[in-house]
């Protein structure tokens, strides 16, 4: 029986334990009876109650009931006497029943006890308050008797409460504590089962075992105050050692610690068990993503795009790629934290399980960075490859529109300018068409040397594509760079022929100027030679000379200029052929460079080139071999 189940019966007092004993040891139970009518069941419940609280060693020793009949009449003294023999026959030693000192008859009273003596098993007698210390000490009395034992009702109840609330949670805690750990030791189906049901105690150990720490405490210090004291006047506690078992208490705690503790390894390996498990789950999370969704993220974006704006494209697609993997790599990063944690506190039967969650974590992951690493480089080789064919296009087209515009120099020394820039910018393209097959190399090495993005998949058909485009690009900028070298040559070749023409109109001025200067002074020679009636030494045939000689330098000149009008037509129809010549105009490339031409005009200015080269032809021919003085051969 429980005392929070019949707590309202204790509470009116029909009966307690006050700690006190007689002269033989035995505990002292009083029955206060009062004025109002006493329910016989509600009595005879809490002397049951009572009477289970003692060891069996302390009711071997008998008790000794007082009951306090001053404020009740005889006939319900004698129903709660003659029920003590229904309640504790065996256990009672004897009965002191106070009375009062006005009231029952002693005649009857004392028959009535005298006759009813065998059939009880017990003595009574009937005492005043004041001479009750005739059988028991007064130290073992309460002051309602006259005695100094101090005895709170209300305290020991809420004592009694915290003992038996402790008393009752510590069992069953106990219990379950025992099957957890049992069930621990069972095989690894078992342990499994069980950490799947997830077994919890009932109660909080700690909060248990702090409640019986402060409980047996409790007890103790009472213990020790009514030790103390015993002789005076300082009550005994009915939470005494017997009273309240305070080995039970001692005893319960004992047991409590120790499955306690083994219940804490239990949680631990619980724990342990449920972390490997959760970082199991995790490390396959990784993995999967990695093998599953992320390679294919890489394994589908294999190009290296055809332009500069294409490539930038590519490499954003790559950052959105890597931010999605660079969550997932943290995750890696957390999870080889608490395997390194686990490794260093972990059991012998566990090392090689995380040993290997994290040698298969760091391959996986350490693959998956290398590849994203090789992708990047990749790309960057593309952007710089692609960013140096278009510098190498952009040079191109700048000299091929120095080609095409029209040659208007001044004077030779402009010429000589021109020709020093054009061979400035055909240096610069040679310079970057050189760079170009160097950052081709490195992107198709790269090529050549991609792994695998599916582990194991050939992707070269992907990667031949990216290959042909890469020797395409190449060989377009060849080309082009070729046809400018030949439009390069035809341009020099007019520019020096026009340092010709300038030079030859400079020696013509010069030696005109020369000519009219000699027959000037011919002319002045004739004129003195009249006035002073002299002849001359030359005999007069230095000015026929003169004009002589002049004459045929005139007609050698005016020859050599129509000869070198002529090469400059035929540069001029040259270069306008070489416009739009297929074989000297850039290819049309898709995404590239260059421009279609007409094959009407060009075969009409292709005409036009043809006449003037017959022209040419028959001027140079008549020159060379009519005029054999001129050394035109040269």
């Amino acid at each position: 029986m429980e005392a929070s189940k019949i707590l309202p019966m204790l509470k009116k007092k029909l009966a307690f334990l006050s700690g006190g004993k007689d002269r033989r040891s035995g505990l002292i139970l009083t029955i206060p009876l009062c004025t109002e009518q006493t329910s016989m069941e509600e009595l005879s419940a809490t002397l049951d109650y009572l009477l289970g609280i003692p060891s069996e060693k302390c009711k071997a020793r008998g008790f000794t009931v007082i009951v306090d009949g001053r404020k009740s009449q005889w006939n319900i003294v004698k129903t709660v006497v003659l029920m003590l023999q229904n309640v504790i026959p065996a256990e009672v030693s004897l009965v002191c029943v106070v009375k009062p000192d006005e009231f029952w008859d002693k005649k009857v009273t004392h028959f009535c006890f005298w006759k009813e003596k065998d059939r009880l098993g017990f003595e009574v007698i009937l005492v005043s308050a004041n001479k009750l210390t005739r059988y028991i000490e007064p130290c073992q009395l309460t002051d309602e008797f006259g005695g100094s034992l101090v005895y709170d009702h209300l305290d020991w109840l809420n004592k009694r409460l915290v003992f038996e609330k402790f008393t009752k949670e510590s069992t069953s805690l106990l219990d379950e504590l025992t099957v957890i750990n049992e069930n621990e030791k069972g095989s690894q189906a078992e342990k499994d089962r069980s950490s799947e049901s997830n077994i919890l105690p009932s109660f909080d150990p700690e909060t248990v075992l702090q409640t019986g720490h402060e409980l047996l405490s409790e007890l103790q210090q009472r213990r020790f105050n009514g030790s103390e004291g015993g002789g005076g006047g300082t009550a005994w506690s009915p939470m005494d050692d017997e009273l309240l078992a305070q080995p039970q208490v001692m005893k319960l705690l004992d047991s409590l610690r120790e499955q306690y503790t083994k219940y804490q390894e239990v949680c631990r390996q619980r724990s342990k068990r449920s972390q490997l498990e959760e970082i199991q789950t995790k490390v396959m999370q990784v993995v999967n993503w990695l093998e599953g969704p992320g390679t294919e993220q890489l394994r589908t974006q294999w190009g290296i795009g055809d332009s500069i704006r294409a490539s930038q494209a590519l490499q954003q697609k790559h950052e959105e790629i890597e931010s999605q993997h660079s969550e997932w790599f943290a995750v890696y990063v957390e999870l080889n934290q608490q395997i390194a944690a686990l490794l260093s506190a972990g059991d012998e039967e566990d090392l090689m399980e995380l040993k290997g969650l994290q040698q298969q974590l760091s391959d996986v992951c350490y693959r998956q960075a290398s590849q994203l690493e090789f992708r990047q480089n990749v790309l960057q080789s593309a952007h710089e490859f692609h960013m140096t064919a278009q510098d190498m296009s952009q040079q191109l087209d700048g000299l091929l529109g120095m080609l095409c515009a029209d040659v208007a120099p001044a004077d030779g020394a402009a010429i000589q300018q021109t020709l020093k820039h054009l061979e400035e910018k055909l240096k610069s393209v040679e310079g970057a068409l050189q760079s170009l097959r160097e950052k081709g190399q490195v992107l198709l090495d790269q090529m050549s040397t991609q792994t695998s993005f599916s582990y194991g998949k050939d992707v070269g058909i992907e990667n031949k594509e990216n290959i042909d485009h890469i020797h395409s690009v190449m060989e377009d900028m060849q080309l082009r760079k070729q046809r400018c070298e030949d439009m390069v040559d035809v341009r020099r070749l007019k520019m020096l022929q026009m340092v010709q023409l300038f030079k030859c109109e400079e020696d013509a001025s010069q030696v005109r100027s020369t000519y009219d200067y000699g027959r000037q002074l011919l002319q002045a020679t004739v004129v003195l030679c009249q006035s002073l009636r002299c002849t001359t030494r030359s005999s007069g045939d230095t000015l026929p000379r003169l004009n002589r000689v002049w004459k045929q330098f005139t007609v050698t000149s005016d020859e050599r200029q129509h000869r070198l009008e002529m090469a400059s037509a035929f540069h001029t129809a040259a270069e306008k052929v070489g416009k739009l010549s297929p074989f000297t105009h850039p290819l049309v490339v898709p995404n590239l460079y260059g421009f279609p031409s007409s094959m009407e005009h060009h075969e009409r200015n292709f005409g036009e080139f043809k006449r003037k080269l017959v022209c040419f032809s028959d001027v140079v021919t008549y020159t060379v071999y009519k005029h054999p003085s001129c050394n035109i051969r040269q």
